[in-house]
């Protein structure tokens, strides 16, 4: 699976991203996705998680009500919508693909994962 994520940029705290990461190769929907982010400095961290339907969902405590991960397989994307963002949600932002937990989507743990993206840079200014 190739992930390819976009969407990132500059934006003043309180504001909003919504990131893409579109996958191509093996069937998307056999996959749970997931959002993790890497600050300098800092270990790769879990954002959020969805398992293959949508319909089970997962996420840190520090972007619970702030941020929701959706997918829409007919386009092979999964989704973070980015709200009321903080300076230190600053990050570069990594997208994820899980075949083992496709049905749960509860993964949270970087090495469980097998696919990973690119990563797009989030900015948030104070």
């Amino acid at each position: 699976v190739q992930l390819v994520e976009s969407g990132g940029g500059l934006v003043q705290a309180g504001g909003s991203l919504t990131l893409s990461c579109a996958a191509a190769g093996r069937t998307f929907s056999s996959y749970a996705m997931g959002w993790f982010r890497q600050a300098p400095g800092k270990e790769r961290e879990f954002v959020a998680a969805v398992n293959w339907s949508g319909s089970s969902t997962n996420y840190a405590d520090s972007v619970k009500g702030r941020f929701t991960i959706s997918r829409d397989n007919a386009k092979s994307t999964v989704y973070l919508l980015t709200t009321n963002l903080k300076p230190e949600d600053t990050a570069v932002y990594y997208c994820a693909a899980d075949r083992k937990s496709w049905l749960s989507g509860r993964v949270t743990t970087v090495n469980e994962y097998d696919y990973w993206g690119q990563g797009t840079q989030v900015t948030v200014s104070s």
